[in-house]
């Protein structure tokens, strides 16, 4: 059976459409004040330091806390397929497919033993090329 390009282009589209429908992807976005300073997909974003740490007279740190904060966007895919067992389907469903898959299974059965009647049959021996003194070629 021949598959035509469209046919074929059809299934490489729907199989990337189920690939992608069960994908997840963490989208991290990092922003100093409201601009956009970092955005990462699969890895950690930078993080700017702009926390300032003061040291007092007495010995204590203070720190002042930055304007940067981080966003993270979480895109689900397909987490769960749906399986239906055989129970799960109507009577006249369950009718249709015993009856589809017990006629595909006879559809392949082996070929019986084959009877050849001229398996031990010996053929003359030449004596004289007959096509080669008649001079009758085949072409």
């Amino acid at each position: 059976m021949k598959f035509s390009d469209a046919h074929k282009i059809f299934s490489v589209i729907l199989s990337f459409l189920v690939l992608f429908s069960t994908l997840s992807l963490t989208i991290e976005k990092h922003f100093c004040g409201d601009t956009l300073v970092d955005v990462a997909i699969f890895t950690k974003t930078d993080k700017c330091t702009d926390d300032i740490v003061k040291h007092d007279d007495s010995g204590t740190s203070i720190i002042k806390m930055s304007c940067c904060k981080d966003e993270i966007d979480v895109i689900d895919g397909l987490s769960e397929t749906t399986l239906n067992s055989f129970e799960d389907l109507d009577l006249i469903h369950q009718q249709v497919l015993i009856a589809y898959s017990y006629s595909y299974i006879n559809l392949f059965e082996g070929l019986p033993n084959l009877v050849i009647p001229h398996a031990d049959y010996l053929p003359p021996t030449l004596v004289k090329d007959i096509h080669l003194l008649d001079e009758v070629y085949l072409i």
